[in-house]
């Protein structure tokens, strides 16, 4: 099993920047495949953007250029850094892994961190 954290959600104005991480227990991160999804008030839970364990990235269309994930396997930790802010990205972001193939669905993920929210202000 994994444990997840999240931290560095806050407040930003449009336009700004910044960076989420995922800290994870246990001592087989590099094995697993890491996602970030996002969800807003009456909203589905929505993709992100995920890291898998081979190191290959995707976006969702609504970040591409924007936002950029990594991964520390030394630290077990995953990191969102996200750019030019929008309001449309106000929402509660989560990270998550899955053992296996990496995945753009969030119940293919086992594993879920508690959230951290993020608001841009326009």
């Amino acid at each position: 099993q994994v444990q997840l954290v999240e931290s560095g959600g806050g407040l930003v104005q449009t336009g700004g920047s910044l960076r989420l991480s995922c800290a994870a227990s246990g001592r087989t991160f590099s094995s697993y495949n890491m996602g970030w999804f996002r969800q807003a008030p009456g909203k589905e839970r929505e993709f992100v953007g995920t890291f898998t364990r081979s190191g290959t990235t995707y976006y969702a269309d609504s970040v591409k250029g924007r936002f950029t994930i990594s991964r520390d396997n030394a630290k077990n930790t995953v990191y969102l850094q996200m750019n030019s802010l929008k309001p449309e990205d106000t929402a509660f972001y989560y990270c998550a892994a899955k053992v296996g193939y990496g995945s753009r669905w969030f119940a293919d993920y086992e594993y879920w961190g508690q959230g951290t929210q993020v608001t841009v202000s326009s």
